[in-house]
């Protein structure tokens, strides 16, 4: 098992960039694709980006594909969000996600963490 702790939320102006960080804890870290999904007030859990066990493949969402990147770094444990050029419509809390997969829906991720809110003001 995986346990994930997402930190560097908050809450910034339009424009503005911000970086998400996921810290593991357990085994296998290298095993498990890693994502990040996202959920507005009212609506369903977003698939935003993904990347594979080594980091060598990555794939985003249409909605964030040039403005966020996702990494992971291995020996630490990690998977961050670089996120750019934020807007209102990026106001959610953010999840990273664990699977064996590598899948863009939310059914395809069995480890999760409490989330992290991100809020922009315009």
């Amino acid at each position: 098992q995986v346990q994930l702790a997402e930190s560097g939320g908050g809450t910034v102006q339009a424009g503005s960039s911000l970086t998400l960080t996921c810290a593991a804890s357990g085994d296998m870290f290298n095993r498990y694709a890693m994502a990040w999904f996202r959920q507005a007030p009212g609506k369903e859990r977003e698939f935003l980006a993904r990347v594979s066990w080594s980091g060598g493949s990555t794939y985003y969402a249409d909605s964030v594909k040039g403005r966020f990147t996702i990494s992971r770094d291995n020996a630490n444990k990690t998977i961050s969000l670089q996120m750019n050029d934020l807007k209102s419509a990026d106001t959610a809390v953010y999840y990273c996600a664990a699977s064996f997969s590598l899948g863009t829906t939310s059914d395809w991720y069995d480890y999760w963490g409490q989330g992290t809110q991100v809020t922009v003001s315009s």
